[in-house]
């Protein structure tokens, strides 16, 4: 086995897109994104092509000289505008198709064909939201049957939320790799979880406060197992959103008054809420950003295009805006993918 260092989980929004042209390239070799396809509206069948086709679009220019996954666990692959846009994307572009064992024939076939055809391989994502059964390893094994074995295969274990609510992650992480690794000769292996927080409210002190990265924890228990195995999982995230936040549509609408500034440090999320319902009030943003800035966890400016963003926005003046949604979320993702990469190349280093 072997794969990327990291796999970020992102969802096919421009934010994302965005956080990754600001990484550098030394960060970028080293990881292999999990792009998901969200749900799809428009007001016809036209326009929702035009819509999946640039949002598309802009991953692949972006992943142009570094492959990874797609997934569009959402779309219905047998009809417009699916049925040829995601196939061609899959086998001419460095996109590697995903399915699951759980999705339909007609899905699995899809992307197994355009595995095939495009000679990227197949990404094979196995969710895992609560406790694992047996059953799953089953339709693996005949989803594996189905595909050709000229198609080197990836296994995606996707735990999805990790918080304090499921302390047997590890445990029932390590039930489904004994019963799926032994299926075939995965190419790359990766244990994939949101640690970032549904719900804040409880964690925050005056606005401020901080949330435990339990994924990181779930992933260095599975390190730690002795496992024949273990030293090869590879780690993956939802970066600094909550894995909810990829099931959402694009366009839901669902805005909060608040806006939240996100700073990873060794074990913890550092959280900064303020008060964003009324356009140009960028005082609380600034003090928002002061705060991160002044934690003695705080990389430096240094560190990344994310760690300039927070050090130039905690100023009291400046030409600059404080930005928005998105911007928080690509500066938030920046800093985090570029300190994990950092991470887990150390250990590389050390083992």
């Amino acid at each position: 086995m072997s794969g990327p260092l990291y796999v970020p989980v992102l969802p096919v929004r421009p934010h994302a897109v965005a956080a990754v042209k600001d990484l550098a390239q030394w960060t970028r070799d080293r990881m292999a994104p999990l792009w998901t396809l969200p749900v799809m509206t428009a007001a016809n069948a036209d326009e929702l092509q035009q819509a999946v086709d640039k949002e598309v679009g802009r991953v692949a220019a972006v992943q142009k000289y570094t492959w990874a996954w797609l997934d569009a666990p959402y779309a219905e692959l047998d009809k417009t505008p699916y049925v040829n846009l995601l196939p061609f994307y899959w086998s001419h572009t460095p996109l590697r198709p995903v399915t699951d064992p759980d999705r339909p024939a007609s899905h699995q076939d899809v992307a197994a064909h355009s595995a095939r055809e495009g000679g990227n391989g197949l990404g094979i994502r196995i969710r895992l939201p609560n406790t694992w059964n047996d059953g799953l390893a089953e339709r693996t094994a005949a989803l594996l049957a189905r595909t050709d074995p000229e198609v080197r295969v990836d296994l995606l274990l996707d735990l999805q939320a990790v918080r304090p609510g499921r302390p047997d992650t590890g445990k029932e992480a390590l039930r489904a790799l004994d019963a799926l690794v032994p299926l075939t000769s995965w190419r790359t292996v990766a244990a994939l979880a949101g640690g970032f927080p549904d719900d804040i409210d409880g964690l925050l002190e005056r606005d401020r406060g901080d949330a435990d990265r339990i994924d990181w924890e779930t992933w260095y228990e599975i390190r730690a197992s002795g496992r024949s195995y273990a030293e090869a999982v590879r780690y993956g995230d939802y970066g600094t959103l909550p894995a909810r936040n990829l099931s959402r549509a694009a366009d839901d609408g669902d805005r909060s008054p608040f806006g939240l500034l996100r700073y990873t440090t060794a074990r913890s999320f550092l959280l900064a809420r303020f008060w964003a319902g009324k356009r140009g009030e960028t005082g609380v943003t600034r003090e928002a950003a002061r705060w991160i800035t002044e934690s003695p966890d705080f990389r430096g400016e240094g560190a990344s295009k994310g760690d300039l963003w927070y050090r130039q926005c905690a100023r009291t003046t400046g030409s600059k805006g404080t930005g928005n949604a998105g911007t928080w979320n690509k500066v938030g993702n920046v800093q985090h993918m570029t300190y994990v990469v950092r991470c887990l190349s150390e250990d590389a280093e050390r083992t």
